[in-house]
């Protein structure tokens, strides 16, 4: 069996001793590299210039590296705000590139973490970019490190040095103190529950709520039904085509089908009503508490 190569250098390792050996660069060479690569698409400018301030990234990835996530990876991103950085750049502003890249560099490795630091999203506004990034600082700041919970004086604190809501700072505390969960994660030794299996549905109705809401739906149609049969034939036509379809029938249209003014036919679907009521009130109760017709 063939031993692993242990005197192969880290490519990693490899490209970090590189970058930090770069030589930066003097304020009037930086300017003339980003205005021949803003003026002149010179590429070669544009890798002297980024190649010089790869130490900023990996300076600025080590700050995240507590997220969890590989370094490697936030290098890459923050490569990716250095050429963000660049293509954005003004030469003729008093500032000094690697101020303006400092910003592009951390906004897209916090971006990152933020993607990648749990599969539920967790946060997209500024406020609540900088509470995911700053409430430990905070809390460690004034001693208050133990679980989820904050004292009312700690939260309050917190939120007045960040400029957030107190409620997004608990709810952000909360969010931190957890931790993601497979669905398929075992609850017993056996292997048989699942973590899922525990969990209830809030969407769709328990078997007791099905059967007691069809047997429920199946008596409201019945005093329905025996109402209606105390209504005359083109009562009952009225008020089924303007009160029990999907899509209500116009007082026009019925009133050409019945051969009457649609004013006839508002004033007889009125005193249907009226009537549906007075029998489902003898019947069933009153059918404004009961749901049974809906209020005209």
């Amino acid at each position: 069996m063939a031993l692993a190569d242990n005197t192969r250098p880290d490519p990693d390792r490899k490209f970090v001793r590189h970058a930090m050996q770069t030589a930066l660069l003097d304020p009037d060479h930086e300017r003339d590299l980003a205005t021949r690569w803003r003026e002149d698409d010179d590429e070669e400018a544009l890798h002297e210039l980024t190649s010089a301030y790869v130490r900023l990234v990996i300076s600025m990835a080590g700050k995240f590296r507590n997220y969890g996530l590989p370094m490697s990876d936030l290098i890459q991103e923050g490569n990716i705000g250095l050429m963000q950085a660049a293509a954005r750049f003004e030469p003729s502003r008093d500032v000094r590139f690697s101020t303006y890249a400092s910003w592009w560099i951390r906004s897209s490795i916090q971006d990152f973490v933020l993607r990648n630091w749990s599969i539920v999203r967790t946060g997209t506004t500024a406020a609540q970019k900088s509470l995911f990034f700053n409430l430990k600082r905070l809390r460690a700041k004034i001693n208050d490190l133990d679980g989820d919970t904050l004292s009312e004086e700690s939260r309050d604190w917190i939120a007045q040095q960040l400029g957030v809501p107190a409620r997004d700072v608990e709810k952000m505390a909360a969010r931190l103190s957890a931790s993601d969960k497979s669905l398929n994660a075992p609850v017993a030794e056996d292997g048989q529950s699942q973590f899922q299996d525990l969990m209830p549905d809030e969407l769709n109705p328990t078997p007791e709520q099905s059967v007691m809401e069809e047997r429920d739906g199946a008596q409201r149609r019945r005093w329905i039904a025996e109402a209606m049969s105390r209504l005359s034939p083109r009562e009952q036509t009225i008020i089924r085509a303007r009160k029990l379809r999907d899509e209500s029938v116009t007082l026009e249209s019925l009133g050409e089908q019945l051969s009457i003014s649609k004013e006839r036919v508002r004033q007889i679907e009125h005193a249907a009503l009226a009537k549906l009521r007075d029998s489902l009130i003898k019947i069933a109760g009153d059918p404004e508490t009961s749901g049974i017709l809906p209020t005209v």
